[in-house]
């Protein structure tokens, strides 16, 4: 169990290094760009949806989208259903700042994967999707 919690500790802090590294070439905070890595995976979202997303309260959650508004990432729409409830999407420039954000993700996950054999890959994926299941 000890090389296992070393490992994930390892893995936790190599891969927050590489976030902060790529995060830091943006104008937006590390809060920040899971939040609009989050909007941009789903494409819209309540603002209930989100911050359950997030693991955060609404209320931090409305101090965050207030200032990614001010950046001119996000917008926030009030809902036609529920007027006391908030739609939040990527404007142009937030769809920008994903994919960009995306593509990099994509090319670390090819690097990893670059390691694996396709059996390795499969088998970790599996094991991977039920640990995030779980978590």
């Amino acid at each position: 169990m000890d090389r296992f919690i070393d490992n994930v500790i390892e893995f936790y802090e190599k891969l927050s290094s590489w976030e902060h590294a790529i995060v830091r070439e943006t104008e937006l905070s590390l809060p920040q760009m899971h939040t609009v890595e989050v909007i941009g995976s789903a494409g819209k979202l309540r603002m209930k949806e989100l911050a359950q997303k997030l693991g955060v309260t609404t209320g931090t959650l409305t101090v965050m989208i207030q200032r990614l508004e001010v950046l001119e990432m996000v917008v926030r729409e009030k809902s036609e259903s529920d007027g006391r409830s908030y739609s939040i999407t990527l404007t142009d420039k937030g769809k920008r700042c994903f994919d960009l954000h995306h593509r990099s993700h994509e090319e670390l996950s090819q690097e990893l994967a670059g390691e694996l054999t396709q059996e390795e890959l499969d088998q970790f994926n599996r094991l991977l999707e039920k640990v995030v299941k779980n978590f």
